[in-house]
This record gives structure tokens, sequence and C-alpha cells, in this order.
């Protein structure tokens, strides 16, 4: 049998394996960690439904083979029997806030909040409420009725935090599109970019970039274009091929490895596409630039 414990220290508090006092939705463990650099966790699965509240700095998750880089005031879920991996940036480790819950009314509850098993990671408001409301039920520690039932309201009370910051989020995205007003688009194209350098070798396509981020298809083509001048999907193939580039020039690899390393399982698609962007060959162009290296290297 497991013993309820409570940890408190510099570096981290948490509260954990709690009886099952309510059926409906509860808690079973929570705390705040100031995690260190490279601080990874897994891969594991868990048994609970797990939410963390990024306070500081930057990390990772992984989930479902695709990992989502995450900074402050973000969250990410993690559902029961999924395999997952998660940990601190190695220059600004995370600082996080999290809540362990279970019960029949958790997966309703979690659709109200935004979330889904093809949305993952959500922004979040208000990190302040957030904190206030697991710190109190970290002080709540000790085990009795009163603390039951007080630990299971602040509980409520943060989910339903989550189920207006999710409504507020919806409210403004609705009435930023009907207005035909861009809400944050540099925001939302720098979280495209860092989802294409992470997950480019997948072959990931602009729809699967527009579902990470939350946003139609059109809109992040929008967003791109205003931002940056080219649509998305130029970007992407763009950012694949002098990748490719580079790699003909670093390295020994095939030409068909390094295709399948920047996404394309199409070898004879991909050299069309290189010779189009860059008017040789990937054979040929790994051949020119070796020969500029070797001409470069006389006149020295």
């Amino acid at each position: 049998m497991r013993t309820i414990t409570y940890t408190d220290s510099a570096q981290f508090q948490c509260l954990e394996h709690l009886r099952e006092a309510f059926m409906d939705l509860y808690l079973v463990h929570c705390g705040i960690e100031h995690c260190q650099p490279s601080q990874f966790l897994g891969p594991s699965f868990r048994d609970e439904y797990i939410i963390h509240f990024v306070l500081e700095g930057k990390g990772s998750y992984t989930v479902g083979g695709i990992t989502y880089f995450l900074s402050t005031n973000q969250m990410f879920l993690i559902y029961p029997g999924q395999e997952i991996r998660y940990g601190a940036d190695a220059d600004e480790p995370w600082t996080y806030a999290w809540i362990g819950f279970n019960g029949i009314r958790a997966e309703s509850t979690l659709r109200n909040c935004g979330f889904s098993r093809q949305c993952y990671v959500l922004p979040f408001k208000k990190p302040d409420i957030l904190v206030e409301h697991i710190t109190n039920i970290l002080t709540a520690a000790q085990l009795s009725f009163s603390n039951d039932l007080k630990r299971n309201g602040l509980l409520l009370m943060l989910f339903s935090c989550l189920v207006d910051n999710y409504n507020s989020i919806s409210e403004q995205t609705s009435k930023a599109s009907s207005q035909h007003y861009d809400y944050g688009s540099s925001v939302y194209v720098e979280h495209a970019i860092d989802y294409i350098k992470w997950n480019h070798n997948r072959g990931i396509n602009v729809t699967d970039i527009a579902d990470y981020i939350g946003i139609s298809r059109t809109y992040l083509n929008h967003v791109f274009q205003k931002e940056l001048g080219v649509s998305s999907q130029k970007f992407l193939m763009d950012f694949r091929l002098h990748k490719a580039a580079n790699l003909l020039i670093s390295s020994d690899l095939p030409v068909t490895e390094v295709s399948n390393q920047v996404g394309y399982d199409d070898s004879l698609a991909f050299s069309k596409a290189f010779k189009k962007k860059f008017g040789l060959s990937p054979k040929n162009y790994r051949s020119h630039k070796e020969t500029m290296v070797h001409f470069s290297e006389k006149q020295l």
C-alpha cells in the first residue's frame, strides 16, 4: 500500500499518493519543481492524468512521436497509458507546477479546458492564481476529512480557471477571425518555426504545423505571408532543402540518406526539388562545393 507523502524543499514541493476520496474528480498528487538543466523524465507511462504548468524557462514534451517545445505560460497534458518523455532546457531550465488527478469526469473536464488527444499543449493565463491554488493544496497536506474537502475544492477551482482560460482564448480567436485581425501572428510564426526545426525530418506537412499551433492552415499561411513574405509551404520546403545542402557538404551520407534525414520519402522527388532550388542535382552540388573548397585552399 502506498504511503501518502509530503516533500518540501527549496527545489521541490510535492504532495502525492493521496487516497481516492471522490469518484467524480480527485487529486492524486501535485507539486512545484525548479528543474535542473537537461533534467529529463521518461520514457515512462502514467496511471493518472497530469497537467504541467510552465511558470518559467523552457523545456520539451514528447508524446505520440511528436516533440513539443514549451516556454512560460504554456501547459501540457499527460494521458494515462501513453508513453511520454519530458525535460528541462539545457540553458533555460523550466520551473513548473503540476497536478495529477483521475475520476470518471476527468475526460469531460479536460475537453472543457481545451485538451484532447489531438491537442496536448495549450497556453494559460493568470499563472499567479494557478500557483496560489496549488500552493494552498500543498499547505493542506495534513490528513483530515476537512483537508480532503479543501484539496478537492481547490482542485475544482483550478479547473474552473482552466475552463475560463479556454473560453477566453476561444473568444479572442473567434473575434480575431471575424474581424480579419492578426492576433499574435509573430508568436504563431515563432512556434511554427520551432516545430519545423525539430520535426522537419519526420515528413511533416503544413497541416501538421497548423494542428500543432491550433490554427487553420489558411490562417497559418496568412501569418507567414505577413511576417516573412513567403507561404508556410515554401518556408518548410526551403528549410528542408537548405538543411539538405548543409548535409551534402558536411557529411559523406548518400543522397538517399540525406533525403530521408530532411523528411523526403522519395529521393527522386527530393532531387527534383533540390535542383529546382539550387540549379544543381544533389550529387553535382556536393562535387561543385568540394571543388570550390579545394580551389580556395590552393589559393591560400
